[in-house]
This record gives structure tokens, sequence and C-alpha cells, in this order.
């Protein structure tokens, strides 16, 4: 078995384990930095929106260009009047962005490129976007983000319970304002395939959490019958017990995108590729993070509010006190390298035979005289 594996095992047994749960002040300042990082650079920089969703017009030259791509990039600024991008295709035709511009003013623009550029005004290829299209686009995106948002909070209610909900709806709002935040820090362009990836690493995020909650819920079936583990103590179980799993996970996913992003964005020069794939990077890392480190946190929080949890809270530390001054059984503090099958058990396994149906074995059978 590998390395990896065998640690793994041994986290999902419970032989070792790391205290996500105790650290989670932590946990939350660290993502409300990173949350507040994010939201600064939405308000100083904003997002720099494609033209569909400002409208504009998209140029396209024939192949073999002359020009270079600020040359080009000049030309357009000083035609429009507005800001230009400019990217080079793989056929090495160049592709022309101006947003914010209105469509009858495309063909005059359009003359001045071919003019500037040296090229037959029919072989400029023009394609234009209304802005009234554009904020269409802009509306149901938020509209189908707000669905989602709230068919995510109903089932994870119905499935678990409500905290479990609001806990997953805090963690999606937390990996939401973190890609976004990105998107304007680094100034890509937020074009449809950004919200088709922001969609997607919203659906990955919701799978990491909901394997941990599911874990969760087996693991506290009936775990007021108990003074061994506090839910707190469960819930970090739960954690450490999925942690190799979310980690391979998230892994596998961000190898191919990250492929996507670095080498056919940046060293390829495939810039048409980086609306999308940075949406999924960013937004994978801060799922698995938010599964972690903040959704079931938050749910011990939640819960460890509760009436009942509060009692099992004040038993369990009660009877770890006896233990550690030794008034009270061995069993009541869990033993240094417990592999917690034990807790396992005396949480969610049978409960132990009657002391009347083990009685008299080991003695010969027969009848008393």
């Amino acid at each position: 078995m590998s390395k990896l594996g065998n640690l793994g095992a041994r986290l999902h047994r419970g032989e070792i384990s790391y205290d996500f749960i105790g650290k989670r002040k932590i946990w939350y300042g660290v993502s409300i930095l990173i949350t507040i990082t994010a939201i600064i650079g939405l308000a100083v920089r904003g997002l720099n929106m494609g033209i569909e969703f400002q409208g504009g017009a998209v140029f396209t030259t024939p192949t073999k260009m002359s020009a270079s791509v600020g040359q080009a990039e000049r030309y357009a600024t000083d035609a429009s009047g507005h800001e230009a991008i400019v990217q080079k295709l793989g056929n090495g035709s160049l592709r022309i962005q101006i947003a914010g511009i209105e469509t009858d003013q495309s063909d005059r623009i359009k003359q001045q490129l071919a003019k500037d550029l040296n090229l037959d005004p029919e072989k400029l290829a023009a394609d234009l976007v209304g802005p009234s299209w554009g904020e269409q686009v802009a509306n149901k995106a938020w509209e189908g983000l707000a669905i989602f948002m709230v068919l995510v909070v109903i089932y994870l209610a119905i499935a678990f319970e409500w905290r479990m909900a609001v806990a997953a709806l805090v963690a999606l709002i937390h990996d939401i304002t973190i890609t976004t935040g990105i998107y304007a820090l680094v100034g890509f362009e937020v074009t449809p395939g950004t919200v088709i990836g922001l969609l997607t690493i919203l659906g990955y995020s919701l799978y990491d959490t909901v394997v941990v909650f599911d874990s969760l819920k087996e693991q506290t079936k009936d775990i007021t019958k108990q003074t061994r583990f506090t839910y707190s103590d469960i819930a970090n179980r739960s954690i450490n017990g999925t942690l190799v799993r979310s980690i391979n996970t998230t892994v596998v996913a961000l190898l191919p995108v990250a492929g996507l992003l670095f080498i056919g964005g940046g060293f390829l020069g495939a810039g048409t590729l980086n609306d999308i794939s940075l949406s999924l990077f960013v937004g994978l890392a801060a799922g698995a993070y938010s599964s972690i480190f903040i959704a079931t946190p938050l749910v011990a929080d939640l819960k460890e509010r509760e009436p009942a949890m509060k009692a099992l809270r004040k038993r369990v530390l009660a009877k770890r006190a006896q233990a550690t001054a030794g008034e009270g059984p061995a069993e009541a503090r869990p033993a240094a390298g417990d592999d917690g099958d034990d807790a396992a058990t005396a949480v969610v396994g049978p409960r132990n035979q009657p002391a009347s149906r083990t009685r008299g074995r080991g003695r010969p059978s027969g009848k008393r005289r």
C-alpha cells in the first residue's frame, strides 16, 4: 500500500487525526481575511465584463497578419475611443474585441481598422452583440445562480438537517466570493464560459461537502446514548476519515484544469481558455477548502448550541475529568493511540449484549445438583 493510502486508512480508522474542529477559529480567520481581500478587489477594480454582458463588437482579421498585437490594439483603441482587447489566434489571425460600443458605430470602426491594418474591409469579419442581449444574459445568470442556491438548501435540509443546509450555503457563498474576487484582482474577462465554470465548481464543492456530511450523519446516530465523544469529536473524526479522499479528488480535478490555465492559456497563448479555466481552478481549490475548514466546523458550532448537545458535552467532559484524576473508569478517556473502533461502536454500532446473555458461558452443560 502507498504511503498516502496507508495514511488514509489510518485516518479512517482513527489511529491518527488532526484537530480541524478545535482550530476552527484559525480557519474562520483565514477565510474572513481572504473574503475581505476579494470584496476589496471587487469594489476597487470591479469585474472585466465581456462583450456578451456589455455589448460590443468582435473583429477577426485574415490569417498571417503583419501587424503585431500591440499595433492592432492601438489602432482599435484610436478608432473606437474604447479600450480594446486583441488576441492572436492559432492560425495567425487577430481577434480584436471592443466592448461598450453601439452597433451603429461598428461600420465606421471596421472601415478605420481595415485602413490602418492595410486590409480589404470585406476581409475583416465583424460580429456584433447588442447591450440589451448582454443584459439579458447577465440577468439569466443571476436567476440561475439564485435558483441553484435555493434548491441546494431545500435538498440538504430534507436529506440531512437545516444546520447542514446553512453551513453548505455559507461555504458556497464563500467559494463564489473568492472566485469572483480573484477575477477582479487578476483582470480576466468574465464571459458566459466563466458562468458555466462557476456553476460547475459549485456542484463540485457541494459534492465534497455532502461526502463529509454523510459520514457525520452516520456516525452521530444515537450520539446522546454514549458519554465518550462530543459532537465536535465525531465531526472531527468525519473530516479525518474523508480527508485523503477529498485531497485525491481535488488533485485529480485540478491537474487538467491547471493544464488549460497555465499551459493552454499561458504558455500556448490560447487566451480564450482563460475565462473558464480560472474559475474552475480557483473554485475547485476553494471548494475543497471550504468543505473541510468551513462547512463541517460551522455545523459543529451550530449543533453544539443545542441543549441536548450541551448536556452531552458536559457529561463527556466530566467523565474525562474523572478519568484524568483517576476517579473514574479508564475507558472514559480515549487512550493515546486508540484506533477509534470502539468510538464508532459506542456511537453507531450495536449495543453491548446484556449480562444475562453471557452469564454461565464456559460452565459445563448439565443439570444442577
